[in-house]
């Protein structure tokens, strides 16, 4: 007899249903035998399934058992098709009512007990169901409030196989209804640990940073060690705007992707601030592997990304960064599928000036020579620099500064700045777009400079031989820095500021 069951598939951050077929073939030949492009979790699940059938009470076919899962051209990964193995094997046996199987997409992983347990991608999943027509999810009671941020369906949390046996069967009505979340994210559910008031001077800096999160534009700090770098680097999320709804579930879907919502199951209403060690391995921080996952870069997608000590990350890391700077997101090929992670994030890096890392401080001298200080500086390659929007010098601060007792300028204060910055740009961009992101054919009409202007510029780009690139990326951070001061044009003050942004370029020439 053929039953039919369904789950769900993972395809980048995306779901897609899948038809469970399950017949019995009546040969001396025992066990469970599956088809359909499988990974290896998929093939022991047979194992899995046969404990937890028979430790739940039930009886397990002494015949062979063909599973197909359709589409069959398409790779599947992953235990989450443990429960749907189970139910579908049941009704093709006759032990439970397949035609009401058939209503139900059934996500979770069984434990040999026959205990439910919560898998990753539930979010997704329960999108790509929705997308394909069906109302009634089967989800370990793990994962029921990840899975409730999606409207219009009926959800059965179930913690064992016979409680799914029960639902399938009518015996137990434990389905509720999704409550989907509201069209926007409340400002309410900001909690950041670190504040701007925390920092003490530092005012050129935390310019910077505000002109960073104003217009999306990654940035640069470079200073000696104990000036401050990281501790501004952990309170740029929090002078960055609230997550719109859509950019709270994209980046909700990257987590549940992998599997970083096991333990909290709720809504990220918070930007995501990344910052991986600096021995990270270039497929870690982008992504891809065997079976692709997202990288750090997506998971710090519309939020930031950390990278302290820059100079210290290997190279191949540090290239791999090209291309999601440049296009926000990463392409993972591989040859069975090509996979599309989003990684639309704000890049925030630090370093030290010179290897002894107290070139140019006030307060030590430094031991490098001009040699040393270049070589070290090398390690930055030149297209990378240019997609790093602002470079800016972070001196430390004297005693006095530190124990003056005067208090800084909180980040909701700075946020609201940043906000209305914000709003300004979207009016102008359409959507959601930032400064950082205009397109390149809009940038002339946007940016237009008068004759002042553009012989400044002119004359930065002659003596600091900076790129067509900087070029845009200068322009650009003119654009924010004017909208900060409500200007409708780009005048000489704002491409003047652009220009200091652009340190590390003087740098080089200086050693």
């Amino acid at each position: 007899m053929l039953a039919i069951g369904y789950s769900a598939a993972l395809h980048g951050i995306d779901a897609y249903p899948v038809r469970v077929e399950v017949v019995g073939v009546p040969t001396t030949d025992t066990g469970i035998h599956i088809v359909g492009l499988a990974d290896r979790a998929i093939q022991e699940s047979r194992e899995r399934v046969n404990a937890a059938v028979r430790s739940c009470g039930f009886l397990f076919p002494t015949y062979r058992v063909v599973v197909n899962l359709a589409p069959a051209n398409r790779r599947k990964e992953g235990a989450v098709f443990d429960l749907a193995l189970a139910l579908t094997i049941l009704a093709m046996d006759q032990q439970l009512d397949g035609s009401r199987l058939s209503e139900f997409v059934c996500l979770g992983e069984l434990a040999l007990d026959g205990a439910v347990m919560p898998v990753g991608g539930v979010l997704p999943a329960a999108l790509g169901v929705k997308r394909a027509g069906f109302t009634r999810l089967l989800v370990p009671a793990a994962n029921a409030r990840e899975a409730a941020l999606v409207d219009g369906l009926t959800l059965y949390p179930v913690r064992t196989l016979q409680q799914a046996v029960q639902v399938i069967l009518g015996l137990s009505d434990i389905g509720v209804a999704s409550e989907g979340i509201a069209d926007s994210v409340s400002s309410d559910h900001m909690r950041y640990a670190e504040d701007l008031e925390d920092v003490c001077g530092q005012e050129r800096v935390r310019r910077a940073m505000e002109v960073s999160a104003a217009g999306g534009h990654n940035i640069l700090m470079i200073g000696a060690p104990g000036s401050g770098k990281t501790m501004l680097a952990r309170r740029v999320p929090s002078i960055l705007p609230s997550l719109t709804r859509s950019e709270a579930l994209e980046v909700t879907k990257l987590y549940s992707v992998s599997g970083l919502l096991r333990q909290t199951s709720r809504l990220v209403t918070t930007r995501p601030f990344r910052a991986p060690h600096h021995t990270v391995s270039a497929t870690a921080l982008v992504g891809g592997g065997a079976t692709p996952r997202p990288g750090e870069v997506s998971l710090a997608h519309f939020g930031v990304l950390f990278l302290d000590e820059l100079a210290e990350f290997p190279r191949a890391a540090l290239e791999v960064l090209r291309q999601p700077l440049e296009d926000c997101c990463v392409t993972v090929c591989r040859t069975s599928a090509t996979v599309i992670y989003p990684a639309d994030f704000m890049l925030v890096a630090s370093m030290n000036p010179c290897p002894c890392g107290y070139s140019g401080d006030r307060q030590r001298g430094c031991t490098c020579s001009p040699h040393a200080i270049r070589k070290y500086l090398s390690k930055l390659s030149g297209p990378l620099l240019d997609r790093i929007d602002i470079h800016i010098e972070v001196p430390r601060l004297h005693h006095d500064e530190l124990a003056n007792g005067k208090r800084s300028e909180s980040s909701s204060s700075v946020r609201a700045r940043v906000e209305r910055a914000r709003e300004v740009q979207r009016r102008r961009l359409g959507g959601e777009g930032c400064n950082a992101r205009i397109p390149a054919k809009r940038l002339r009409e946007l940016c237009r400079l008068d004759d002042a202007g553009r012989f400044l510029l002119t004359g930065a780009m002659a003596k600091l031989q900076l790129s067509a690139r900087a070029h845009d990326r200068i322009l650009r951070v003119a654009r924010t820095i004017a909208d900060l001061a409500g200007a409708q044009g780009v005048g000489t003050p704002h491409i003047a500021e652009a220009i200091a942004y652009r340190s590390l370029d003087r740098s080089l020439l200086a050693v």
